[in-house]
Formats: C-alpha cells, sequence, structure tokens
C-alpha cells in the first residue's frame, strides 16, 4: 500500500541533503581579511586516499545528509567493520568495507598522518584563540585545542597549501566558518589532529587527519576525514576532493569540483583569445585580398 506520510518524509530528506549540497558548493570567495599571518614553512595538502571521502578504522555511520565519494572502514565486516546509513543518508561512490582498496587507502593515511607529526624541534608557535577574523597565507602551521567559532580566511593561490596542526588536544568548532580567498582551493588543506575531531553547525575545508574519533554535526564539510577511530556524520553534507587535482576516483559530481572556478575562468579566457586571433586572422585575410 502506498504510503504518503513516508514518501513525504523521504522527499523531505532529499530535498535536506540537496541544500546541504548548494551550500556546500558555493564558493566561498567573499568577507573581509584580516593581516596575514606569517607562514611557518611550506605545508603539504596533498593525500594518497584517492578517490575516499571518509574513512574510518572500524565504523562510519551517517545520518540523514550525505557523502559525494567513496566510503571506507580499515576492518573488515566480521570484526566488525561497519558502514551504516540511517534516515535517507546518500553516498554517491562505493561503500568498502575492508576491501583491498580501503586497506590501502587507509594504510596510506597512517602514513601521511605519521609524516606531518610534530617532531622534536619543530619550530611552530602555537596560535592560541577561536581563529576568528584571521587570515592565513599558505604555510604550516599549529593552533591550540581550544574551541574555533567565527570566520577564517586561507587567502592564496590555486597551487598554495595549507597544513594546521592541533597538538597536543582535539579539534573542536562550532560554527566555525573557512573561507577560501585569492584562488584558494580546498582540497590543499589539511587539518592534523592530535586527538578527536568534532566540529558542530561548522562549514570546514580541507582533509582532516584525525587522531581519534571524528563527528561531523550538521554543517558542511568540502574536503574528506580520515579518523584512526570512528566517523560519525549527522545532517552534514561532506563534498570530497573527488576528481580534482589531487584526487579523482568514484563518486565525482561535476558541478562540485572543490577547485573552485579557476579551471572555468581560464578555458573562459582562452576561448576569448582563440576567437580574437580567429578574427585577426580574418581580418588579416581580407587586407591581403583587397592589395
Amino acid at each position: 500500500m502506498f504510503n504518503l506520510s513516508r514518501t513525504t518524509a523521504r522527499f523531505a530528506v532529499v530535498a535536506s541533503f540537496a541544500a546541504l549540497l548548494a551550500a556546500a558548493c558555493n564558493p566561498d570567495s567573499n568577507g573581509p581579511l584580516s593581516p596575514t599571518l606569517s607562514a611557518h614553512g611550506q605545508g603539504d595538502g596533498g593525500s594518497a586516499q584517492s578517490g575516499f571521502s571518509v574513512l574510518a578504522n572500524a565504523a562510519v555511520t551517517c545520518t540523514r545528509g550525505g557523502i559525494i565519494g567513496d566510503v571506507g572502514t580499515f576492518v573488515g565486516p566480521g570484526a566488525p567493520g561497519a558502514i551504516t546509513l540511517n534516515e535517507g543518508c546518500l553516498i554517491t561512490g562505493a561503500s568498502d568495507i575492508g576491501g583491498p582498496a580501503a586497506v590501502a587507502a587507509y594504510n596510506a593515511f597512517l602514513v601521511q598522518y605519521a609524516a606531518l607529526a610534530p617532531q622534536a624541534g619543530d619550530v611552530c608557535p602555537i596560535i592560541t584563540g577561536t581563529l576568528a577574523g584571521q587570515s592565513f597565507a599558505p604555510g604550516v602551521y599549529c593552533v591550540s585545542e581550544e574551541a574555533k567559532t567565527g570566520v577564517v580566511t586561507l587567502n592564496g593561490p590555486a597551487n598554495g597549501t595549507w597544513t594546521f596542526k592541533v597538538a597536543p588536544g582535539a579539534f573542536t568548532g562550532t560554527s566555525f566558518q573557512v573561507i577560501m580567498a585569492g584562488g584558494a582551493r580546498a582540497c590543499n588543506v589539511t587539518w592534523w589532529v592530535d586527538a578527536a575531531t568534532t566540529m558542530t553547525d561548522s562549514d570546514l575545508k580541507g582533509t582532516v587527519l584525525s587522531g581519534a574519533a571524528a563527528t561531523l554535526t550538521r554543517g558542511t564539510l568540502i574536503g574528506r576525514v580520515f579518523a584512526k577511530a570512528d566517523v560519525t556524520v549527522t545532517g552534514t553534507a561532506v563534498t570530497g576532493c573527488v576528481g580534482s587535482g589531487n584526487g579523482g576516483g568514484n563518486g565525482g559530481h561535476p558541478k562540485c569540483d572543490p577547485r573552485g572556478d579557476d579551471d572555468d575562468d581560464k578555458g573562459h579566457k582562452r576561448h576569448h583569445k582563440d576567437k580574437h586571433h580567429g578574427d585577426k586572422d580574418k581580418h588579416q585575410d581580407k587586407d591581403r585580398h583587397d592589395d
């Protein structure tokens, strides 16, 4: 029998996810820029976990919202690894529970996590506070575990990279918004976290490498989240770096490319340049004909 209430609820969930994705796909280029802080060396915004938007040790739980890209766990289904989708959570890519691709990607995450871990002798002054109102040029930064809130701007070119290290402690935020400016790309941002990651009502950009569990509640993430424990996504639109210059793999969404509009602008400029040269050649041919 046709259940109208259940169908209506399903449409409401899909509409909610569509709204979240629309917000995630809207490029952040506005907002006041505060004085740029000096960088402490160059970071590594890349990743070997091509195709995966969410990776956990044993369990991924998604309730409402959705994930663009593949989702995986290191632990297999009998160990017990699990990917649980509740209340209409949508995943565009593959679900890999302990399969070869997920295991390889998780091991690559562990290698990257260890490589970016703070080392004895590192010179990286800790930036304290919520980060609200600050602007950062490309570089490597160490930040305190104080809860993040407000708006932070990452201002730099398309090839610029940012690495933020939260050590020691957890990475938490409420109504925390990261804005990309000057051509900066979300997939060139890395958040290295010593302990757990908890974001609530936040619009985060970049790849989160979490030393413990990761919990995203409402808001958006343009990037990826990899955790040494479980990942819980509730009412959040996760738009992975799939199909970008740093990634590839399954589940890409052509209308939501975390690279921004740079490539479209370049193509638009090339079109006008070619048209200009074509018109110029036509005029030259006409002049020769008249002679």
